[in-house]
């Protein structure tokens, strides 16, 4: 005979009516696993989620087994998680994709009078800096004392903050040039002040 407690502990575990719960009690004999088995069979519950189990133990086994459910769900989560190296690579790949099409569209101008003397992509640009720093960049830098200004087109690049930036360095290299020729910031020669 089935008890009243025996159908309301299954409806707590499965969340079943009364009369599908005493129904599947009264047909594995009182056993709630069988009951619960015969409940999925019928498709009147679903699985547990994620693998887990039905235990007919007592409550504070269940909240053990509850414990045991979270620690198998974070092993799932964190060995989900794991990126493959394969996708790793896609994601770097990607990446150097963006900035070289970002390079690519950016240019890198050389100005003498106002004029453009040399364009160059700034991918380029960034190869010579990586690869040649020593060569590229006192001839960058002897360009400024030669008269040479520098700026940034295209549309990441070609911000009116980012050229102020590169016209205040020729400015700077300008005055440093001025200094050493000796002449003052007016364009007074240092050696007339008579």
């Amino acid at each position: 005979m089935i008890t009243i407690e025996q159908v309301e502990e299954l409806r707590k575990r499965v969340h079943v009516s009364y009369e599908d719960a005493k129904a599947a009690l009264e047909e594995a004999n009182g056993d709630i696993l069988e009951a619960i088995i015969i409940l999925e069979r019928e498709n009147k519950i679903a699985p547990p989620e994620g693998g887990g189990f039905y235990s007919t133990k007592n409550h504070q086994d269940h909240v053990n087994s509850n414990d045991i459910n979270e620690e198998s769900n974070k092993d799932k989560y964190y060995n989900n998680s794991r990126v493959s190296f394969s996708d790793l690579l896609k994601k770097f790949f990607n990446l150097c994709k963006k900035i070289l099409e970002k390079g690519n569209k950016n240019n890198f101008e050389v100005l003498k009078n106002g004029n453009v003397e040399m364009t160059i992509p700034v991918t380029i640009l960034a190869i010579l800096v990586l690869f040649f720093f020593w060569i590229t960049v006192p001839i960058i830098v002897l360009g400024l004392f030669l008269g040479y200004r520098y700026a940034f087109s295209g549309p990441d690049l070609g911000k009116e903050n980012i050229n102020s930036v590169m016209d205040s360095v020729a400015n700077v290299a300008e005055n440093i040039k001025k200094e050493v020729k000796g002449e003052n910031s007016d364009g007074k020669d240092f050696d007339n002040r008579g």
